[in-house]
């Protein structure tokens, strides 16, 4: 039996191979900073010195209902695997009875009499299944790394969740730049108002003119609305996330976007270690290499051991030598002879589950390198993208003052001032939009390093 228990029916685990680039292609030479891989993980979003981005992040941490549900979950995983753990040990019952009874006359034991008793017994069993297969340790190796992979889907919701966070967090204060620059264009605007009116009544300028202005400032006024809307929403939103109502929860506006910092970038191998889906995706094809050995091993007899003793009288006092009994069986060896493949079924089935399993490891992997390119080429183009919208910014405003020059002077009716403030306005509002998007893909590159910088 002991050389028999070497007879595991688990394959040797080898994980999936992905082809692993050298270099990212999107890296580019914007990148400074370099990567520390033995720093400890923690608060990625501390690189954007926000302090109330940092109180979130920590109510996130601490109040989110679905991280608290990720968490229940690795719980119950870790609860599968204590109950797949006691296979390895015999189980052992106590039982005790009393029982009243009467046998009737014509009973063989009666001789003729009917009998009246008590009986009582008090006493312990055991039952172990010897795993001459492996079953047993397979499935506790299988239920181990469900666990494993639960704990890689929890780090991986968290840092899901930190990151839609501190996206949301970013598109807020993108609409506190926005109302900074309505404020500033709504008051320019009302100028412009009172100047056209100011005209007219001096007999300068048509009645076209007024209506005109009013029509520019009231468009800027509604648009300003629309972005009030918009930041109440996202507050509300970043309200849930840490796990409080909406009205438990103010931001005051600010003025400017937290800076931007350079995100360190390590090599792509190092990406498989750093990705927590990426973990939990390795484990769950390690579990499933185990389960097809627990479906091998049911080729085999299951071999059991038992045993009993204890107390038993019906009559005197109960725990006295006389009244014991023991036994020591059964011994027990099972086997299917016959099921019409159904256990072959079920080894091709396990194997099946694996293919699947290393499948999705390797599209996780892939799916990885994707999302770190994305957020490389989006930084990248974005810093491009930004300093030109600037010098497009530079020229609207520009235009705006030349055009609003000429309409004091004269030498301009009125529909150029207004072409000019709207090509001034939405040229400002796409560079706050690319501040945004810099800020928000930031954080969908820590994202997709795996977080903990």
């Amino acid at each position: 039996m002991l050389a028999l228990a070497g007879c595991a029916q688990v394959p040797r685990y080898a994980a999936p191979i992905v082809q692993t680039p050298t270099t990212y292609k999107e890296a580019g030479p914007w990148i400074m900073a370099q990567p520390d891989d033995s720093a400890a993980r923690g608060k990625w979003w501390a690189i954007f010195g926000d302090p109330q981005l940092d109180a979130l992040e920590t109510r996130l941490n601490k109040d989110n209902p679905s991280l608290a549900a990720a968490d229940a979950r690795y719980a119950q995983a870790l609860a599968v695997a204590g109950q797949a753990r006691s296979g390895l040990l015999p189980a052992i019952t106590v039982n005790a009875d009393a029982s009243r009874n009467r046998l009737a006359a014509g009973h063989p034991l009666g001789q003729g009499n009917s009998l009246t008793y008590t009986e009582r017994d008090i006493g312990t069993a055991f039952g172990y299944e010897v795993d001459l297969w492996g079953r047993v340790h397979a499935n506790l190796a299988a239920a181990r790394a469900d666990a494993q992979a639960s704990a890689g889907d929890v780090a991986a919701a968290r840092l899901l969740l930190q990151a839609q966070l501190a996206t949301i967090y970013f598109a807020l204060r993108g609409d506190d730049e926005a109302l900074a620059l309505y404020a500033r264009t709504v008051d320019s605007y009302a100028r412009a108002y009172a100047l056209t009116q100011t005209r007219h009544e001096g007999g300068i300028a048509s009645g076209i003119d007024v209506n005109r202005a009013q029509t520019q400032l009231a468009t800027a006024k509604a648009q300003r609305d629309a972005v009030f809307a918009d930041r109440a929403v996202l507050e509300h939103t970043l309200a849930v996330l840490t796990g409080v109502p909406p009205s438990a929860l103010t931001l005051s506006p600010v003025k400017y976007i937290a800076g931007l910092p350079d995100v360190p970038v390590s090599a792509p191998s190092t990406l498989l270690q750093r990705r927590p889906d990426i973990a939990a995706a390795e484990r769950r094809v390690y579990a499933a290499n185990a389960r097809i050995g627990v479906a091998r091993a049911a080729l085999f007899p299951q071999v059991t051991l038992g045993g009993s003793a204890g107390f038993q009288t019906v009559s005197g006092a109960l725990l006295t030598a006389p009244n014991t009994f023991w036994a020591l069986g059964p011994a027990s060896a099972l086997a299917t002879l016959f099921d019409n493949g159904k256990r072959r079924a079920a080894i091709a089935q396990a194997r099946a589950q694996f293919d699947e399993a290393s499948a999705n490891y390797r599209e996780t992997v892939l799916g990885a390198f994707r999302d770190v390119e994305d957020a490389l080429a989006r930084l990248r183009w974005l810093a491009a993208q930004t300093q030109d919208q600037s010098e497009a910014v530079r020229g609207a405003n520009a235009t705006l003052d030349l055009a609003l020059f000429r309409y004091r002077s004269g030498a301009a009716d009125y529909i150029e001032v207004t072409t000019a403030q709207t090509d001034s306005l939405n040229a400002e509002r796409a560079l706050v939009t690319l501040h945004v998007q810099q800020a928000q893909a930031r954080v969908d590159l820590v994202r997709a390093l795996g977080g903990g910088l």
